[in-house]
């Protein structure tokens, strides 16, 4: 059975403090007046945005539903006639109201967005089985849609992509202890995945290569590479059969095929055919002359933010440059400035994902993993090359 309202809640906003006579305000006794009260109170415009950095300071009670909830509740929003204000969660029992079992208002203010993200982080990534996004939009007080947006505002990915991400990580994890997880199979399942064959469906895309070849280093998978000299001075492209997994840059020829055999300790490096030197002579090319594109497949591996980054470093034209914080509210999270340089410090294909052109906020060259003055080299070469780009494309 619905318990009824009381009748006469007394509150911070439905009450005044005594008189010097001791007779105490008598609350208001009609709708329009009570609802005019709510509405000049500044706490009702923190309630409509369920601004989360109030909890904690006061409580909303509900006359209709006899109910107390915290300013960020996710509930239906009251009618502001039947709302009272009170400055702690006792003072609304006391007055005959219950602690709203979503929101749980009796209980330690919530943490802010970052806090609650980190802790639903942790739960995925413990998790044996991914969690429903219903189940982690309800332990979060939220509706599923409003916490899909803040997890991806904070965390920078969806939680589904995260849950991936940390079930690949697991895996990698548990393929790299062989008296953990002795059996491929056993480090699939310790890992989360349903089945084998939703692993092996997407293994070049969790790992580059199938279960078995990651546990042996790489083993059995054939990269073909070689080394150059362009512009920049020497340079190392390597493909898979899946496409170009690797463009380094240096100064020693043999420090980058060193750093190649380090990323795959147990593959087989083999000198490139004649295909594969045509591949090369067009990425040498495209370095040179990053205009004209370059039309070859790239096997990207990263985790799901990193991809995410490394696909937005795509879109930025040849002759431009972003900031790091730009770059982040691009991708819509703006916090995640620092994320975003980390991402761009961890990409193995040099150009053709172009990090180079992300700058400092005051346009200043920052870190480059091969070097600041190459990248200063390559931003000064694209300015020069996009004003002769653009008089060919209209003279065309």
């Amino acid at each position: 059975m619905k318990p009824s309202a009381p009748s006469t809640p007394r509150s911070s906003s439905a009450s005044a403090p005594a008189s010097a006579s001791g007779s105490a305000f008598r609350p208001a006794s009609t709708a329009a007046s009570r609802a005019q009260q709510t509405l000049a109170d500044p706490r009702w415009a923190e309630v409509q945005a369920r601004h989360a950095a109030a909890d904690g300071r006061y409580v909303y009670a509900v006359r209709s539903t006899g109910v107390f909830c915290r300013p960020s509740c996710s509930s239906r929003l009251a009618k502001p006639e039947n709302v009272s204000f009170f400055d702690t969660a006792a003072q609304a029992q006391a007055a005959g109201y219950r602690a709203c079992k979503r929101c749980q208002p009796e209980a330690a203010a919530k943490p802010g967005h970052a806090a609650l993200m980190a802790q639903l982080c942790h739960w995925i990534a413990t998790a044996e089985e991914e969690p429903r996004l219903a189940d982690l939009a309800e332990r979060a007080g939220m509706s599923p849609f409003h916490l899909q947006r803040v997890f991806k505002a904070e965390v920078g990915v969806s939680p589904k992509a995260y849950a991936k991400a940390q079930r690949r990580q697991r895996l990698q994890t548990a393929l790299g202890d062989a008296q953990e997880a002795p059996r491929v199979i056993d480090a699939i399942f310790d890992a989360g995945f349903a089945s084998t064959a939703q692993l092996y469906r997407d293994s070049q895309a969790v790992l580059g290569m199938t279960p078995r070849q990651y546990r042996k280093g790489g083993a059995a998978q054939q990269i073909r590479f070689g080394v150059a000299e362009c512009s920049l001075g020497p340079i190392l492209v390597a493909a898979t059969a899946q496409g170009i997994c690797a463009i380094l840059l240096g100064d020693d020829a043999d420090a980058l095929v060193q750093d190649l055999q380090q990323r795959f300790p147990q593959a087989q490096l083999a000198g490139g055919d004649a295909d594969f030197e045509r591949w090369m002579a067009q990425v040498i090319g495209f370095v040179d002359e990053p205009t004209r594109g370059l039309a070859l497949p790239l096997d990207v591996r990263g985790t799901a933010f990193q991809q995410q980054v490394w696909q937005a470093l795509r879109m930025i034209p040849v002759g431009s440059t972003v900031s790091y914080s730009e770059l982040a509210r691009k991708l819509g999270m703006p916090q995640a400035s620092r994320a975003v340089a980390g991402a761009c410090a961890a990409n193995a294909i040099a150009v053709a994902i172009p990090c180079h052109r992300v700058v400092r906020n005051d346009g200043g060259i920052s870190g480059y993993r091969w070097g600041v003055d190459r990248k200063r080299a390559l931003l000064q070469h694209e300015a020069e090359l996009v004003p002769t780009a653009q008089r060919v494309a209209q003279h065309a």
